[in-house]
């Protein structure tokens, strides 16, 4: 989200990896790998050479929370267990089947609330935040 509300307030002008990693607080190589996923799901593109970079190739109006949560979403947000647990375990080999459908809830409740939400409502949010923190 960070990224994309960043390319949103910089409207045309195309911003390098390393720029946005300042913003976000990370390493370059961490953000041209998110890039790469949002140049998959068609939201960003990238021009090559000096004064190159990314940006939006849909207007923010256009985007999404949800088409962006679900480019960038590989191992699912509500995701039961990065490794399997024991089966042997009264906890561990029930753990998954009684947690699926509360778990699956939960996301189709997130589903509907960011596919109301564009990126640029919460460029807005943030605009609003700056200007009250100024005052």
């Amino acid at each position: 989200m960070h990224t994309l509300t960043l390319l949103a307030q910089t409207h045309e002008e195309p911003l390098t990896s390393e720029y946005i990693a300042g913003s976000v607080n990370t390493h370059p190589v961490f953000i041209r790998r998110i890039l790469g996923m949002l140049n998959k799901a068609g939201l960003v593109t990238s021009q090559a050479g000096v004064g190159g970079g990314w940006r939006l190739r849909k207007a923010p109006e256009t985007i999404t929370l949800l088409e962006v949560y679900r480019a960038v979403d590989e191992n699912h947000l509500l995701s039961l267990h990065h490794r399997s647990p024991n089966p042997r375990c009264l906890i561990g080999g029930n753990i998954q089947s009684s947690l699926e459908g509360i778990f699956g809830e939960a996301e189709l409740a997130l589903e509907q609330v960011l596919h109301t939400r564009t990126i640029a409502d919460v460029l807005n949010e943030v605009l609003q935040h700056a200007q009250a923190r100024a005052n």
